[in-house]
């Protein structure tokens, strides 16, 4: 399974993620693109060697991915006058977690993180020729990003004009989380570009159950978001209409809550 060389992705990714003991919530959001970003500079240096353009372009990929992400987030938490007050005023202050408590995420988040890079590690690390797979997995995935990318900006503009209100214009009419959805399709593209290069029932488990996982923290993700908007806007006719017709994350599927509703 390459296990000889892939504690050295591990290693980077919890040095990379290690920005949450400063702030835990920074484990899984700012801490998480600067992980898999610096999981995938990790691997290509590993695997220097055997480096083609279609690892360079996963590498480009799981760059611009950590670094939308984490800057994305650093902006919105340091500019964002109406997401801190949102934040305020639905969540209690953050209280220091036992370090017992913080190393355990810790360790945790540095091997999911290191898993997800995994697909580009188990390429290199086989030695797969093929190409039509990773290219496939790659548009899927920019797809996925450019995706989360158009819903964060069509949100930030949103919340802007009308700071007392979620947004609903643009992408938000077709799903309520389509930044969650961008980031499942961006998940799915890594996956599917891995099908040619994974070996053996190992290597298949530890791609698949990442994918699995970060399907299940996005949907767990939405879900700790309605929840905080129905604190905040649950008396509100307007967003009650929307909530009520609007898929929560995932288009076409009448899943319109994940939280018990009144």
């Amino acid at each position: 399974m390459g296990l000889e060389l892939m504690w050295i992705v591990l290693v980077v990714c919890a040095i990379a993620c290690a920005v949450g003991f400063y702030k835990y919530v920074y484990f899984l959001s700012i801490g998480y693109g600067f992980a898999i970003a610096a999981g995938a500079v990790a691997t290509a240096v590993i695997f220097a060697g055997r480096m083609d353009w279609v690892a360079a372009l996963q590498m480009v990929l799981f760059i611009a991915y950590g670094a939308r992400l984490s800057g994305f987030l650093l902006v919105r938490e340091l500019k964002s006058a109406s997401f801190n007050k949102a934040m305020k005023s639905v969540m209690k202050p953050e209280k220091p977690l036992p370090i017992f408590v913080s190393v355990s995420i810790w360790v945790c988040v540095a091997i999911l993180y290191t898993m997800q890079v995994s697909p580009m590690f188990y390429r290199l690390y086989n030695s797969t020729a093929d190409v039509t797979m990773p290219v496939i997995g790659a548009v899927i995935s920019v797809l996925g990003l450019l995706l989360e990318s158009a819903a964060d900006k069509q949100k930030s503009e949103q919340k802007k004009k009308n700071p007392d209100m979620v947004a609903t214009e643009g992408l938000y009419r077709i799903v309520r989380c389509p930044n969650y959805l961008g980031e499942i399709i961006f998940w799915t593209g890594v996956l599917v570009g891995a099908f040619t290069a994974l070996q053996g029932a190992g290597q298949w488990i530890v791609a698949i159950l990442a994918w699995v996982l970060i399907v299940f923290i996005m949907c767990n993700g939405a879900q700790r978001l309605e929840k905080r908007q129905m604190a905040r806007y649950g008396k509100d006719k307007a967003y009650s209409d929307y909530a009520n017709k609007t898929p929560i994350i995932f288009p076409f599927v009448p899943l319109y809550h994940l939280n018990k509703q009144d």
